[in-house]
């Protein structure tokens, strides 16, 4: 009976005209990203490792370093052949960071690889406001589509130079699909119609909700509003196995089940039509209540894993690329996956949604359908005996991964990026100094320490790192607490480390990273089948990328805050969202490993940024 009724409305919907092509925007050209010198990397790197290792195993790194660019050596070989790859593709790094950091990667999609953006809790505190919301959150949504495919796109400039727009045309329609050995992404031809439905989830249950009318323009807000009612009055049972929890699991393990599930053909097609929807959207229930000073950390927590099995966890799908959270009470907010997604495009679309959203009521009437549009189709799954016993597996791992994360998000008044501004300071340099006396003042060293940055001043460029750490950074957190040195003499320390990881920011800007580089020779000796440089397999290279600091920036001037969590067991993930006048940061860590405390080291970056405050207001009185 079941299978006849999703028969019936699929041929349904097969006579529904799709949407218009996509036509897409093309820019004027980006620059390339140019390859790296090898030498000029390398050294680079050797500077990089002086705080993290011992004087021998810095000279070690140093011979094999010198053997590795003898002339005529394999420095020269894979430079070359590094060469030849940019010449043949858009861009010789965008494809092997995704395929090594993200498809590559085994471990769960929730707190380990997909961030979640946490934006300020809506007025309503009931269903009836969550689902008007979630209307226009869509159309929002629609909206910003809309714009990308139009003629004249999403002009986005930077210093005075173009963006690269190429993500945002993957958005909407992909997801990532689980694989035994590494994960491949899901993209929509662009040449070809694009999707008309989104995804709902509630009460583990999924639902295909068309968004444009037959004629191809977007419903709505009404409209879409209508029908989530009707979806929420179909949705009321809460004893539903929830398959989403699945996607929690390690890529791996999922990969097993995901081929177990869509063996069958009623599964198959209903994993199918989350897949290719434009988004995810998840309308959660009512979240544990917690005081107002827990908020922001239950929230984010929340936000990165659902809670676990018991909570919101299998309302999600995190496979998607785009998966918006709606609460019941208010909270909302957005996961998604970086293997597709980058962390400046995505908030450049959440600030257009966000502003959407800000507008009063639509006057325009609805448009009456030339063909009905049907009601939200329900997607069914099977439950085989194997498939409830991965779901339970995943449930279980879930919640130990749920119990372990230890998040802790706290907004700082004291100030804002206005204040090292007014003294010539880049506000991201200064944070990251200060959060490094913070963790050397917490744990009595430096570790190596990344942050994101964005690649998309070149074209298809995506993202890479900087490396944080630097022989001044260290110099002046040894001084910072010294009395035998005056102020004047800490404060020129602080100012040569800022402007340190300002030079290596704006390197890496350049196209000059030093991980693309290591990555890039690691990747051509794979696939040229021979043996990696010594350097790559040395102590020096195991301590320099086990990022024990995992830390990103929020430029926007959005009121929102990210998180995510740590890169590794005895690590902690940073993230600053810096306004004028304070700073939201969120900080994470694994409370399986008894050294690492975000709580602690929230506690001590707090007074390492009052303390740099007060130091440079001594030196430079008057200039507050």
């Amino acid at each position: 009976m079941i299978r006849n009724l999703i028969h019936c409305r699929a041929l349904l919907r097969a006579t529904l005209p799709s949407p218009p092509l996509r036509r897409y925007h093309v820019p004027s050209p980006l620059p390339h990203q140019p390859v790296p010198n090898l030498s000029k990397i390398l050294s680079r790197y050797l500077r990089s490792l002086q705080p993290l290792v011992t004087e021998e195993e810095l000279e070690s790194t140093q011979e094999l370093m010198q053997e590795f660019l003898r002339p005529r050596g394999q420095a020269e070989e894979l430079e070359q052949q590094l060469q030849r790859r940019a010449e043949r593709t858009d861009n010789w790094l965008t494809d092997w960071r995704q395929q090594a950091i993200y498809l590559e990667n085994h471990l769960p999609l929730p707190v380990h690889s997909s961030p979640a953006v946490i934006l300020p809790q809506r007025e309503y505190k009931d269903w009836k406001g969550q689902l008007r919301f979630a209307a226009k959150l869509i159309s929002g949504v629609l909206d910003f589509k809309a714009k990308i495919e139009s003629p004249e796109g999403l002009p986005e400039l930077w210093r005075g130079r173009n963006l690269c727009q190429d993500q945002y045309h993957n958005f909407f329609g992909s997801c990532r699909e689980p694989g035994y050995k590494r994960d491949r992404v899901l993209l929509q031809p662009r040449h070809k119609a694009g999707p008309h439905h989104v995804t709902v989830c509630r009460n583990y249950q999924f639902f295909q909700l068309d968004v444009y009318n037959s004629d191809g323009t977007p419903l709505t807000e009404d409209q879409i509003h209508q029908q989530m009612v009707f979806l929420r009055e179909h949705s009321y049972k809460t004893d539903k196995e929830p398959v989403g929890v699945l996607t929690t699991d390690h890529r791996n393990s999922w990969g097993r089940a995901y081929s177990a599930l869509i063996r069958d053909r009623l599964n198959r097609e209903s994993v199918r039509s989350i897949q290719q929807s434009i988004l995810t959207l998840c309308l959660d229930a009512t979240a544990l209540k917690y005081s107002e000073g827990l908020y922001s950390s239950r929230t984010a927590a929340q936000m990165l894993h659902g809670g676990g099995s018991h909570a919101n966890s299998g309302n999600r799908w995190f496979d998607k690329t785009l998966q918006f959270v709606v609460g019941e009470d208010g909270t909302c907010g957005l996961i998604y996956d970086q293997a597709t997604a980058d962390a400046s495009a995505v908030l450049t679309m959440l600030r257009h949604v966000l502003e959407y959203c800000s507008r009063g009521p639509t006057l325009v009437p609805p448009r009456t359908p030339l063909i009905r549009l049907p009601p939200p189709r329900k997607l069914y799954f099977s439950f085989p005996p194997d498939i409830k016993q991965h779901i339970e597996q995943a449930k279980q791992n879930l919640d130990i991964l749920v119990s372990d994360l230890d998040i802790c998000c706290f907004t700082f008044p004291d100030f804002g990026k206005s204040f090292p501004r007014k003294h010539s300071l880049r506000p991201g340099a200064f944070l990251q100094v200060c959060l490094q006396l913070g963790y050397y003042r917490l744990h009595g060293d430096l570790c190596a320490t990344c942050e994101v940055v964005s690649m998309r001043a070149f074209h298809r460029g995506r993202s890479d790192v900087v490396r944080c750490t630097s022989p001044e950074i260290l110099e002046f957190v040894k001084a910072a607490d010294d009395p035998s040195k005056k102020a004047e003499e800490k404060l020129s320390l602080l100012l040569r480390a800022v402007k340190t990881y300002q030079d290596s920011t704006e390197q890496v800007l350049q196209g000059q990273s030093v991980d693309g580089a290591l990555l890039a020779m690691k990747k051509l000796c794979i696939s040229s089948g021979v043996a990696l440089p010594s350097i790559l397999m040395d102590t020096s290279y195991a301590v320099s990328t086990h990022w024990k600091l995992f830390t990103g920036q929020v430029s926007s001037p959005m009121d929102c805050v990210m998180c995510y969590g740590p890169l590794v067991p005895d690590g902690y993930s940073v993230c600053f969202a810096p306004s004028e006048d304070n700073i939201t940061v969120c900080v994470s860590a694994f409370d399986c490993c008894q050294e690492t405390d975000a709580q602690r080291l929230s506690d001590f970056l707090q007074v390492a940024l009052r303390d740099m405050h007060a130091l440079i207001l001594e030196c430079r009185p008057g200039e507050d």
